[in-house]
């Protein structure tokens, strides 16, 4: 099947939600206007569907392959990410000193969805450059910076994330890698990291890992951890490629999904290069605080990750709706026909793809309204104005990870259903959607880790002061769902009020007792983070449903309008309805999970 980027939805969400006139005022964002902001969506959308979309059913079919340390992507890939680096979309958001097109995040975010569309499994090796690439940006010496980000942003080179150990999963104060100085300004890394996404290919020169680490002095714990880029191959003064250095990929895993993307275990410190034992590596700004700088990369690949989620949900829409075009089953329900119809004219067929469609639409609104935060948390004028965006923007993060990823799993099974029998074969293309949303739940943060975060840092912490601020937001939207007077729109407002009531309900309750009874706080963490985000969703689709009555009062008579209002509507019926009961087990449902007893499972 075809991948068709929804580009006039993108525009929408953009223009109409997500505030690209007011980013493009933004100092440093100027080029991001109308007019070109549509055309870099156009050609972007040309690029994934002709170049990376025929890629996906063929990578996951092949898969990567491991040899003796060498690993082969399936074919095109090499190619693909080729023309993706020459073409610029590397660096669509990065820097234009370092060779980037200086683009704003808000314009970034839809290139990144269709990139994901076309072929989840590709798209993962620039989404681990760009964490690199900023982790760079924000930490490394000017030296670093000059010597890795170009390369880069132009696709010569990938980058990773080195953070997980056998022993070491999600808690990374067990990170036990070693890092020694030489007296030279270099650090011999010796240690093991699984999990490494791209940590070895063959789709670019060289590599550059930005590895967690200790110092022989460093303090246990989080407080003792470095971090440094150690190159695949080394770089010499004149930026030519010189020796093999000691890192070496003993294995990739077999996975249920993402096939095609290569999830390596490295070796540092094992004498398989050319430099003696031990990899060369150079510490990324201070050390012991390489976690601090970590967080860069991982904040960013978790908005991603989100965006990741959102793509891969459009890709199994669109095939599901072509299935139901295509398969003609069954009379109708109504009786208006004698004869079999596609099965896309029954009932609950149209309820699943308008759940779906709603759902992916609500979450990508999501994503750029969270994008437009951060472009003005980045480039406002205001100091005051830039922290509150900033404010917002990592309350959202977990919202766009944990949300969007858990929505593409509903979303990608419903697509199955679709299909009915023929959505468990895997020759359909169904189930291979389905197989890789899986990930995204888990990768960069399970979805309790982003609950744990939401419940902790982002609400517990400020007493709930930033749910306070979007429901104060939220409140005025409902007034404005009420003045607008339709069915539709009212209908909207109730349900996006409610949603709004047990937001805050639910936000209270972690905030009285994260302290008397944290167990029972993140009993709900998860639930709380689905409440949050089909509240924040809601939302954006109620205003998308204002933006679309605001068009056809001044004339617009494009269907694209009324369906906006019809999903709007669905959404808030089908989805934004479950907000109560998700605060009912929230601040109720605590005690059947606390006090069962462990050795009772």
């Amino acid at each position: 099947m075809s991948y068709n980027a929804p580009v006039k939805d993108m525009m929408f969400v953009l223009k109409e939600l997500a505030g690209l006139d007011q980013v493009s005022q933004l100092p440093g964002c100027e080029d991001a206007t109308e007019e070109t902001v549509d055309a870099v969506l156009n050609e972007n959308a040309k690029f994934t569907s002709e170049v990376v979309a025929p890629l996906n059913w063929s990578g996951d079919v092949e898969a990567a392959n491991w040899k003796d340390g060498v690993v082969t992507t399936a074919k095109g890939f090499k190619q693909a990410f080729k023309a993706f680096g020459e073409q610029g979309w590397q660096g669509l958001q990065h820097p234009s000193e370092f060779g980037g097109q200086g683009l704003p995040k808000l314009v970034a975010t839809p290139c990144m969805e269709m990139v994901n569309g076309a072929n989840l499994s590709f798209a993962l090796c620039p989404l681990l450059t760009d964490g690199a690439i900023e982790a760079l940006l924000v930490a490394g010496s000017q030296q670093l910076k000059e010597t890795y980000i170009p390369k880069m942003i132009s696709g010569e080179w990938t980058g990773t994330m080195n953070l997980t150990e056998p022993q070491a999963g999600s808690d990374l104060a067990l990170v036990r890698s070693k890092a020694v100085p030489q007296g030279d300004g270099t650090y011999r890394i010796s240690g093991q990291k699984i999990y490494i996404t791209y940590g070895e290919h063959d789709m670019a020169e060289n590599i550059v890992h930005l590895v967690l680490a200790r110092t022989p002095d460093a303090p246990e714990g989080v407080k003792g951890i470095s971090l440094f880029v150690v190159p695949k191959v080394m770089v010499n003064e004149d930026g030519s490629l010189g020796k093999r250095n000691d890192v070496y990929c003993a294995s990739i895993e077999h996975k249920l999904g993402i096939k095609a993307s290569p999830t390596a275990v490295l070796l540092y410190g094992d004498n398989k290069g050319e430099v003696g034992q031990g990899a060369i590596g150079y510490l990324v700004g201070e050390e012991n605080k390489g976690l601090q700088y970590m967080f860069v990369m991982m904040n960013a690949a978790r908005f991603q990750v989100g965006v990741q989620g959102i793509g891969l949900a459009e890709r199994a829409y669109q095939k599901a709706v072509q299935y139901a075009n295509d398969r003609v089953q069954s009379r109708p329900v109504d009786g208006s026909s004698n004869e079999a119809v596609a099965i896309i004219h029954h009932p609950d067929v149209k309820r699943m793809l308008m759940s779906m469609r709603s759902q992916v639409e609500a979450a990508r609104a999501m994503a750029c309204v969270a994008g437009a935060a951060y472009d003005a948390a980045h480039y406002h004028a205001d100091e005051a104005t830039r922290k509150q965006n900033m404010a917002v923007y990592e309350f959202m993060v977990p919202l766009v990870k944990g949300w969007s990823t858990e929505m593409s799993i509903d979303v990608t099974s419903t697509g199955v259903q679709v299909h009915g029998g023929m959505g468990f074969i895997e020759e359909t293309g169904a189930a291979q959607y389905y197989r890789d949303a899986k990930i995204l739940t888990i990768y960069e943060g399970t979805t309790a880790i982003q609950a744990n975060d939401l419940v902790g840092r982002k609400t517990a912490r400020d007493g709930a002061a930033m749910v306070k601020t979007l429901c104060a937001e939220i409140a005025r939207t409902v007034v404005q769902l009420n003045e607008s007077g339709s069915a539709h729109a009212k209908a909207v407002a109730a349900r996006l009020d409610a949603a709004r009531a047990s937001f805050l309900e639910a936000a209270q309750f972690v905030v009285e007792n994260m302290k008397g009874n944290p167990n029972a706080v993140f009993a709900g963490s998860v639930p709380y983070l689905k409440l949050a985000g089909a509240t924040v969703a809601g939302w954006q689709m109620a205003r998308a449903l204002l933006a679309a009555e605001a068009k056809i009062k001044a004339g617009e008579t494009d269907s694209f309008y009324s369906d906006k209002i019809l999903t709007s509507r669905f959404f808030a019926d089908h989805v934004m309805n479950a907000v109560p009961s998700l605060r009912d087990s929230i601040v109720n449902g605590h005690q059947s999970v606390t006090e069962m007893a462990v050795a009772n499972f």
